[in-house]
């Protein structure tokens, strides 16, 4: 129920909440998703202020290992929706200047499935990852890590680190020898 009926709400004094339970199937980012949790609306002094914790899932691609994984979102929702008409006369009420607000239609009907559409994609990582240890791809034959090491011989270090490789091999060692020196 993504679409509510807020008719009586307007006609409520201000201050006046009701609480909904949300349980709706909408499309986010290509793909059928169910969506579930609760909102409370409360009439304002010129819309109805939405704000609620809804739930749903997406399914992504690892941006390191490209394995498709669904990932958990929660959504937390707090958007003003604008009457179109007045309640009481049925007239239009003057344009918003802000055009890009949320409204309510003129049969009364609050529509909340593009603000959670848009709160689900706001949620979606910009590097999504199935897992925080994903070991990710091999970068010569292209073997996903995570179902273990591949038969590639091991990379040449880059030449351009070869002395800092020394520094530290010469580190280690006298390290060693004061360990052993301590003994």
């Amino acid at each position: 129920m993504l679409q509510i009926n807020v008719a009586g709400l307007l006609k409520a004094n201000i201050g006046t909440a009701r609480d909904y339970v949300i349980e709706d199937t909408i499309e986010i980012a290509g793909s059928h998703r169910v969506v579930l949790g609760e909102v409370n609306l409360m009439r304002t002094d010129r819309s109805i202020l939405v704000k609620g914790t809804l739930h749903t899932d997406i399914d992504l691609t690892c941006s390191r290992c490209l394995s498709q994984f669904s990932l958990r979102l929660t959504l937390d929702i707090e958007e003003e929706y604008f009457p179109r008409i007045d309640i009481y006369t049925g007239n239009a009420l003057p344009a918003l200047e802000d055009s890009e607000a949320f409204t309510i239609d003129e049969q009364n009907m609050l529509d909340l499935t593009e603000a959670v559409r848009q709160y689900a994609l706001l949620s979606v990582p910009m590097k999504p990852l199935c897992r925080a240890d994903c070991a990710g791809l091999c970068s010569v034959c292209g073997r996903n890590l995570n179902q273990g090491p591949c038969d590639c011989p091991p990379m040449p270090a880059d030449p351009r680190w070869a002395k800092l490789s020394q520094l530290i091999q010469s580190d280690h060692e006298t390290s060693e020898k004061e360990r052993k020196g301590m003994k």
